[in-house]
């Protein structure tokens, strides 16, 4: 069974906001009263419909006492049962705790590791396969900044993502993507590995991060770069030190100004993550399951293109649709990786 008064909170919650945005509000309130409702709405759905099938019960169950209605009752109730096994693992899931993160946009920061130039190459791929993801979700790609090599790979590239649910989709791919295969550079047709790293971090909000001036060093410079797509001759390109952190964050668009404003989101989204970071150390520092907010140094998934095979080690999950995946269709390893993530929740809190 549900804890009862859990879900009249919600439903109250839920209430309340519908009130508060009935009556109007200011801009930025309106804006996270909407957030919220927009949030708590699906749950509430969820909630209500488990309720309306406890109600049903109850009056199946006082028809039992009708001997002329007892027959129908009995059939009724097997049927009701079965739907609420059904609807309690629903809301079971709807009340698991949620990532505050989830709805933001996201930064995608995607760099070569072991490998060379065939690390590089890998690394565009992995670029292009979030392109397609998120051209399919119905999300905005945008790249802010991008560092290429002569034969097409990546030496670096950040990207924001926005769209719904865009950090709760792709927060699960931050860590080290592992490639076998026999690369193009390679004139005996062995295979090799290589490794590209990604991370995902939600956006910053300006209420998230509070920056001290003080703290920060900004320099403007040439950009520079084999292959850059940003390559040009004035002195635009923007570098940021957090001198607390050590944090150094470099945008080389055409405008200054539009490099201080990228800089500046990036410098913050990563200071939000490092604080996203110690809390969640500090919170599962005793848990083994890491899905989702893990270790990025951790090898996370293999991509075998001699067999088109595809896995994820962190579910054990192996799919030979790498010519899929690569094209975009992630949903299916996705999908699999929140599932496993839920169930991890829902046994830690011993439903």
């Amino acid at each position: 069974m549900i804890a009862s008064d859990k879900i009249e909170q919600l439903i109250d919650r839920f209430q309340y906001l519908e009130a508060k945005m009935a009556e109007g509000a200011a801009g930025n309130e309106i804006a996270a009263l909407g957030r919220e409702y927009a949030e708590l709405r699906p749950v509430v759905e969820t909630v209500t419909a488990y309720k309306d099938l406890l109600a049903q019960i109850s009056d199946a169950q006082t028809m039992l006492k009708d001997p002329e209605m007892r027959e129908m009752a009995e059939a009724e109730l097997t049927d009701l049962r079965a739907q609420l096994e059904v609807s309690e693992q629903q809301v079971q899931l709807a009340l698991l705790p949620k990532d505050a993160a989830d709805a933001r946009p996201a930064l995608i920061e995607i760099r070569p590791g072991t490998g060379g130039e065939e690390a590089s190459l890998f690394a565009a791929d992995l670029l292009r396969m979030y392109q397609r993801y998120a051209e399919k979700q119905g999300w905005t790609f945008e790249i802010l900044e991008q560092a290429e090599t002569e034969l097409g790979g990546i030496k670096e590239v950040v990207a924001r993502v926005v769209g719904d649910g865009v950090f709760a989709r792709l927060k699960y791919e931050s860590g080290v993507h592992r490639v076998q295969r026999v690369p193009e550079t390679e004139s005996g047709g062995r295979i090799h590995t290589s490794a590209a790293t990604v991370a995902v971090l939600p956006e910053a909000e300006d209420v998230d991060v509070q920056v001290n001036p003080g703290d920060l060093r900004i320099d403007t410079m040439r950009a520079s770069g084999a292959g850059g797509q940003h390559v040009n001759t004035t002195d635009s390109a923007v570098r940021i030190l957090h001198i607390p952190t050590g944090i150094i964050v470099v945008s080389a668009e055409k405008s200054q100004h539009r490099n201080r404003e990228i800089a500046m989101q990036v410098l913050k989204t990563r200071l939000f993550d490092l604080e996203r970071q110690r809390v969640d150390d500090a919170r599962s520092a005793d848990r083994k399951s890491q899905v989702g907010s893990g270790d990025r140094s951790e090898r996370i998934r293999t991509y075998n293109f001699p067999q088109g095979r595809l896995t994820d080690h962190r579910i054990n999950l192996t799919l030979y649709a790498l010519g899929q995946v690569m094209q975009g269709d992630l949903d299916e390893i996705i999908d699999a990786l929140q599932s496993d993530a839920q169930a991890t929740l829902l046994a830690e809190m011993g439903a």
